[in-house]
């Protein structure tokens, strides 16, 4: 290896660190620590490609599709299901912005798999529901849905168009849009 790459090798890894370690001003996010909201949060999503995945940082490092380099962290084992994907694969972070923290619901592969597949990554027993769009939107629908007690690991497969997930014993109204691939639950909303 050129001392060229090792260069530029630690140069990410410094960047990513500081990315990670700086204050709100830099495009980051935690996956795990959000502070507690009385309103629900909108949920939003970054898409663009995978660069890399630091399993020492616990980071996500993605290219947004506007170009803008974005890094996520993440609880180990959660790193460790991100680390099978191999950089340029297209990826989405789902999320709720809570002030200024970015909380994560789930991070997506779109593509990875031939049917919508959703993998409990929250450390947690949770529920995972799903339900139809009305008149084009998600979120809009009224129970019953359709629901789903997922173990932690535990994996929930889906024909419906809109998903959502709560912890064990709360419901939800499925409000994201479902779509070909896997996604890893990182942490679920009432």
């Amino acid at each position: 290896m050129k001392w060229e790459e090792i260069r530029s090798g630690m140069g990410l890894g410094v960047a990513l660190l500081l990315v990670l370690c700086s204050g709100p001003a830099a495009a980051r996010a935690s996956a795990q620590t959000a502070p507690a909201e009385a309103a629900p949060a909108a949920h939003k999503s970054a898409y663009g490609t995978l660069e890399s995945v630091d399993k020492s940082l616990r980071g996500l490092i993605m290219k947004s599709n506007e170009g803008k380099r974005i890094a996520w962290r993440f609880e180990k084992a959660v790193i460790e299901e991100l680390a099978n994907f191999k950089p340029g694969s297209p990826v989405i972070v789902i999320y709720r912005q809570r002030g200024t923290d970015k909380a994560v619901t789930a991070v997506a592969f779109p593509g990875a798999t031939a049917t919508p597949t959703y993998v409990n990554s929250t450390g947690e027993r949770l529920e995972f529901f799903s339900g139809a769009m009305v008149n084009g939107v998600c979120g809009a629908g009224e129970p019953p849905f359709d629901r789903t007690t997922l173990p932690v690991g535990g994996i929930a497969e889906t024909t419906n168009a809109c998903w959502c997930c709560a912890p064990a014993g709360e419901g939800c109204t499925p409000a994201n849009k479902t779509g070909v691939g896997k996604a890893f639950l990182t942490r679920c909303y009432k």
